[in-house]
């Protein structure tokens, strides 16, 4: 009885299963491209910025020899609407309690990263830019030998920013393009792309198009699609184009027909001419 139970309930949950996000409405027309790059920047499992996490699976207790399991729990970030106008390494707001006194309660407080203003040079794009960033995310702009490559190598995930997003889209179309804003220096031109063309291997130019989008982004790029692909065709412009048809084929006709009155007046010609080549019997 208990196992005819649990069958029927295995099928009930199949059965009424619960749609994601992409099977609902106008989600379900994006593109796979796009929901590549959700899953690389909201299912795909940041790297750990504020915890170190424990490779192995079991830890012994130093103090109690007691064998326990390693559970690498991420700690809950908030991500503030400035993060999205800087560049934070994947660095957020940490929320927590501090006691200062053990006498005392405990009180909610707040970890906030140390932000700068600095300038990064993007070469692919040829500009400096002005930015907020942390002190990590200099060092990682270091540790990836420049700005370029770091946006490049790090997946959306552990970018989070949508200015960085942006700006990673922007570097990808330039290199797609050839690198045309040194159209001016050729052997710079080919330097640059060479140096960053292998990165283009991960993306298909439909991927790199869908990249960096937000949701609503995505939902407005898609109804725009189909607006344009649904959008009545004025007669007037069927008609015009069924005209310029006609008079085609008509200059068409004339054309063969004006062929075929100079070859009857050349064979013409040929026939009365006393000094023309006679064919042979």
């Amino acid at each position: 009885m208990a196992s005819r139970i649990q069958a029927t309930a295995r099928a009930l949950s199949k059965t009424y299963k619960k749609k994601s996000r992409f099977e609902i409405g106008i989600a379900s027309e994006l593109p796979q491209a796009y929901k590549k790059f959700w899953r690389e920047w909201k299912v795909l499992k940041p790297a750990a910025v504020h915890y170190v996490p424990q490779d192995s699976k079991w830890k012994r207790d130093e103090l109690t020899g007691e064998t326990l399991p390693v559970q690498n729990i991420p700690i809950p970030l908030k991500y503030p609407a400035e993060i999205h106008e800087g560049i934070w390494g994947g660095e957020a707001i940490v929320k927590g309690f501090q006691k200062k006194d053990l006498r005392r309660r405990r009180v909610p407080h707040y970890w906030v990263p140390v932000l700068k203003r600095t300038v990064v040079k993007s070469e692919v794009l040829n500009t400096n830019l002005s930015v907020t960033v942390t002190d990590r995310t200099i060092r990682l702009i270091n540790d990836h030998y420049g700005f370029d490559h770091y946006l490049l190598k790090t997946p959306a995930c552990d970018l989070v920013s949508m200015l960085a997003l942006k700006l990673k889209k922007q570097i990808l179309i330039e290199l797609m393009n050839g690198c045309p804003r040194y159209s001016h220096d050729p052997l710079k031109q080919k330097e640059i792309y060479d140096e960053y063309k292998t990165y283009l291997s991960s993306y298909t130019p439909e991927e790199i198009e869908w990249y960096g989008l937000t949701w609503v982004e995505a939902l407005n790029k898609v109804a725009k699609i189909k607006e344009a692909a649904n959008r009545p065709l004025p007669l007037k412009n069927i008609y015009r184009k069924n005209l310029v048809e006609k008079l085609k084929a008509a200059e068409l006709e004339k054309d063969d027909e004006t062929v075929k009155e100079i070859s009857n007046t050349t064979s013409w010609l040929s026939k009365i001419n006393p000094f023309g080549k006679k064919d042979e019997a």
